[in-house]
C-alpha cells in the first residue's frame, strides 16, 4: 500500500455534521486545506471559508463573527461570507486582493459537504446519498474520530470486513465474517465498489444480540456500497436462523441497520473517520440507542489504533517491500484503482445514482 493516497480534489467531501455547524466557528482541514464553517445567521445556509486571514495568515477559525462577517481576531480584518474582505483597520481603502477562498457547500443528509477543487465543476448531484441518517423513522447514534493514518487504509479497511473476526471480536466480529466467501462488483465509471457477503448460519455477535435481544444463531447479510472518494454504505441485515420471510418477500422478524462511514483526507497522513448507525427498530429505547453509541465508538477506537500502528510500521518498511493481496481484497484493489484514477484523470466529477 502506498503510504500516501492521492488526494482527486474536484469531488465532494464530507466536512462536518451539520449539527456541528453553527453560530460557533469550526475549523477542519480538507485535503490539506484549512476551512472555517460556521451557519449564516441571513438563511441558515452553511458557509466554508478559507481558514487563513489575507493579513498575517491568523486563523478565522479562532476569531468571531458579527453577524455573517468573521472579524480576524488578530488585526480585525473582516470578511463576508463570500469571502471579500470589507473591513481593514486604520484606513477606508480595502486592498483588491484581500480575500479569502470560498468553497461549494452542500447539506444534505444531516452531513456537510464541500468542494475543495475547481468551484465551475461542482455539481451537487453528484453527491451520494445517505437517506436513512435523517429521514423519519429513523434513529441515528453518530461520531467523528480524526486517524493518524493515510486515508487509504480506512478505505482498506472497510472494504475486507473478514478483520471483524479478529480485531472486533467479542463486539461485532464472529468466525463466520472471515470464512464466509464474498462477491464483489466494480462500476469503475460511477467510481462505485459493491462487496456482499452472506451468512447463512452464523453466531450473533454481542452488538447485535445485546440490541435486537436475538439469543440464537442468526442470518446475517453485510452489503456494502462505497461511493469514492468519500462515502461507505454497509447495510446489515440480520434474522434469527430458520425463520421464513413472509409472502410479500418482507421479514418481520429481522432487524436492518445502516452503517454508515465518511472518509474524509484531511492531510497526508491524517483521515477524518465520520461514522453512524442507524436503526428503524427499537427507535424509543434510549437503552438501546446508547449501546449502540458506545460499542461502535468502541469497535471505531479498535480501528483507529490498528491504523494508526498499521501507518507507524508502514512508514518504518524499506523501500519496495511487497504486499501480499488475497480475494477477500478484491474490493480495496478496486478502490485503490478508482481513487488513481480519480486523482489522475483531471478530476472529472463521476454521475452518481441518487
Amino acid at each position: 500500500m502506498p503510504h500516501a493516497t492521492a488526494f482527486a480534489r474536484n469531488q465532494w467531501y464530507v466536512a462536518a455534521y451539520s449539527q456541528e455547524v453553527g453560530r460557533e466557528l469550526l475549523g477542519r482541514t480538507i485535503l490539506g486545506e484549512p476551512l472555517v464553517l460556521y451557519r449564516a445567521e441571513e438563511d441558515g445556509a452553511p458557509v466554508a471559508l478559507h481558514d487563513r486571514c489575507v493579513h498575517r495568515r491568523y486563523p478565522l477559525s479562532e476569531s468571531g463573527l458579527d453577524g455573517d462577517r468573521i472579524v480576524c481576531g488578530y488585526h480585525g480584518f473582516t470578511y463576508d461570507r463570500s469571502g471579500t474582505c470589507v473591513y481593514v483597520p486604520g484606513q477606508k481603502r480595502v486592498p483588491r486582493t484581500a480575500r479569502v477562498a470560498s468553497y461549494p457547500v452542500l447539506e444534505q443528509d444531516s452531513l456537510v459537504w464541500v468542494w475543495i477543487g475547481d468551484a465551475a465543476l461542482a455539481d451537487p448531484g453528484t453527491v451520494p446519498r445517505a437517506r436513512h441518517l435523517d429521514s423519519p423513522g429513523w434513529v441515528t447514534v453518530r461520531g467523528m474520530e480524526p486517524i493518524d493514518a493515510d486515508y487509504g487504509l480506512l478505505v482498506d479497511n472497510l472494504l475486507d470486513l473478514s478483520h471483524e473476526t479478529y480485531l472486533h471480536g467479542g463486539y461485532i466480529g464472529t468466525p463466520e465474517v472471515a470464512e464466509t466467501p464474498i462477491t464483489t462488483e466494480v462500476d469503475e465509471g460511477a467510481g462505485i465498489v459493491r462487496v456482499s457477503r452472506r451468512m447463512e448460519d452464523a453466531e450473533c455477535p454481542p452488538f447485535y444480540a445485546r440490541s435486537t435481544g436475538i439469543t440464537g444463531r442468526i442470518t446475517r447479510r453485510q452489503d456494502i456500497e462505497y461511493h469514492a472518494p468519500c462515502l461507505y454504505l454497509l447495510h446489515s441485515r440480520i434474522a434469527p436462523t430458520g425463520v421464513a420471510p413472509a409472502p410479500d418477500g418482507s421479514d418481520p422478524h429481522g432487524f436492518r441497520t445502516e452503517i454508515t462511514y465518511a472518509i474524509t483526507p484531511a492531510s497526508d497522513g491524517r483521515v477524518y473517520d465520520f461514522w453512524a448507525v442507524s436503526r428503524d427498530w427499537a427507535t424509543d429505547d434510549a437503552e438501546v440507542t446508547e449501546f449502540l453509541r458506545a460499542n461502535n465508538h468502541t469497535v471505531v477506537m479498535q480501528d483507529v489504533d490498528a491504523l494508526r500502528l498499521l501507518q507507524r510500521t508502514l512508514d518504518t518498511e524499506r523501500t519496495g517491500y511487497q504486499e501480499l493481496s488475497i480475494n477477500i481484497d478484491t474490493g480495496g484493489l478496486a478502490a485503490r484503482r478508482i481513487l488513481t484514477r480519480l486523482a489522475e484523470e483531471g478530476d472529472k466529477p463521476q454521475e452518481r445514482v441518487r
